[in-house]
């Protein structure tokens, strides 16, 4: 019998990296999981792919595509808030066009699905939370990270606020914070530089661990926190960031 054997788990940003990751092992460990994503493609495949995945388009900066959803949800154990975008450049780089998409989708979406979700685990007297930060945030800054980092900084904040105001109700709520992970969206950022070949060297030289994280390693963290195992942790940041921040 697998760790999360019964449990209903809901996550966005589900088609590829760190979510496709944590959807298949989620199911894997006996979870049925509702895997959220905008890109139609990546989600028909994952569905096909793994048993226990069942898949929907949502856009999670849209408020009433997720009450849609609340609606249709009977039951809800876990639900766990990936969905996000990292900017690229210094305050001075990053107009309000930036500044506004940025903080909607790595902080408002999470915002958005938490108040949508909430009161069903509420009803429920129980509900589990985990939301991905990242070492880059309140914990660490870094060069070129300004509105990435202050809104996964918001995330920490946000995470620690719902932790506190719901613990004595049956709610956990925690947050996941990597270091660099070897995902289709670093490689595209890596591409998208000037010199990728000397952007994919920079990014390997702050590892002290000399390799990147996989999607697959930061999955099992978010097993742990999803699972019965974690029953007495709530309001934490969880680094995996194979030695950055030392």
């Amino acid at each position: 019998m697998g760790r999360l054997e019964g449990k209903v788990i809901v996550l966005s940003a589900a088609a590829q990296g760190i979510g496709r990751a944590a959807a298949i092992a989620f199911a894997k460990e006996g979870a049925k999981v509702i895997a959220l994503d905008i890109n139609e493609s990546q989600l028909k495949k994952l569905e096909q792919e793994h048993q226990g995945i069942q898949t929907r388009i949502l856009d999670v900066t849209k408020k009433e595509q997720i009450e849609s959803l609340v609606k249709e949800t009977e039951k809800i154990d876990v639900l766990f808030n990936i969905a996000g975008f990292v900017h690229h450049g210094t305050i001075l780089d990053c107009d309000e066009k930036d500044w506004d998409f940025t903080m909607n989708l790595n902080v408002r979406s999470m915002y958005l699905m938490i108040r949508a979700f909430l009161p069903k685990m509420l009803a429920q007297k129980s509900g589990n939370i985990i939301n991905m930060s990242s070492v880059v945030s309140s914990i660490k800054g870094a060069v070129n990270r300004c509105v990435y980092g202050t809104s996964k900084a918001a995330v920490i904040g946000l995470t620690k606020s719902v932790a506190a105001d719901f613990v004595e109700q049956g709610i956990r709520c925690n947050c996941i914070c990597p270091g660099t992970v070897d995902t289709p969206s670093l490689r595209e950022r890596i591409q998208a530089q000037p010199d990728p070949t000397q952007a994919l060297k920079d990014f390997m030289i702050r590892q002290k661990m000399g390799r990147l994280c996989s999607a697959e390693e930061v999955a099992h963290l978010c097993v742990y926190l999803a699972s019965d195992e974690s029953a007495y942790v709530t309001g934490t940041e969880h680094v995996i960031d194979g030695g950055w921040t030392l």
